[in-house]
């Protein structure tokens, strides 16, 4: 099973995995945990540049980099997961290019579906989880994290909301997304994800 989690910064995601990997090891499954960009040597240096406070990439630059991040993704740790039986959990996939590229940047989703699509070999999560939270909660999760903030948390508030919309506007498609309400506990916000995922396996 591939299981994508989404949402704006602060949302909750590395805390939610966390805490779901853990539940559902004690299952007994094989759990894969990774991240976008990231998940290999090669997305993690990407990742790298794409965070740099320095750089400033232009919207499709941001694409393409993030899909060749996800085309090594996908070919090194995804895919090889997915054959062999493990269950994926993944910090952003293609509906944070969407969200962050397409409504927040103004590139075509259409051309950020293309994109994607040549990265992944047409993978698609099988459930989605979209964490939603307003922005001002976001803002001040960032500012209580520890460490440096990057390129991406020195976004505007305007860049946001837009972000945040297109999250749900692309969880209102039904189907394989589900949303999930940030602003609850951490452990109430694990059961519910486990209840969707233990759901959508029955």
């Amino acid at each position: 099973m591939f299981v994508t989690v989404e949402g704006i910064e602060g949302c909750g995601k590395s805390t939610l995995l966390a805490g779901l990997s853990e539940r559902l090891r004690e299952r007994g499954a094989e759990i894969i945990v990774t991240r976008e960009p990231g998940g290999t040597a090669v997305g993690d240096a990407v990742r790298d540049v794409f965070l740099k406070l320095s750089l400033k990439p232009a919207a499709l630059t941001e694409a393409y980099l993030i899909n060749a991040a996800r085309a090594q993704h996908v070919v090194e740790l995804i895919a090889p997961g997915l054959a062999r039986g493990a269950t994926v959990l993944c910090d952003r996939f293609v509906d944070s290019t969407l969200a962050y590229q397409g409504y927040g940047r103004g590139v075509d989703l259409d051309l950020l579906r293309d994109l994607s699509m040549v990265a992944t070999g047409g993978l698609t999560p099988d459930l989605t989880l979209v964490l939603d939270i307003p922005v001002a909660i976001s803002r001040e999760r960032i500012a209580t994290r520890p460490g440096h903030i990057d390129r991406m948390e020195t976004e505007d508030d305007a860049f946001y909301v837009c972000v945040r919309h297109g999250f749900l506007e692309l969880a209102s498609a039904g189907g394989r997304y589900r949303v999930l309400d940030g602003t609850r506990s951490p452990e109430d916000l694990v059961a519910a994800a486990l209840h969707e995922i233990l759901n959508f396996t029955s």
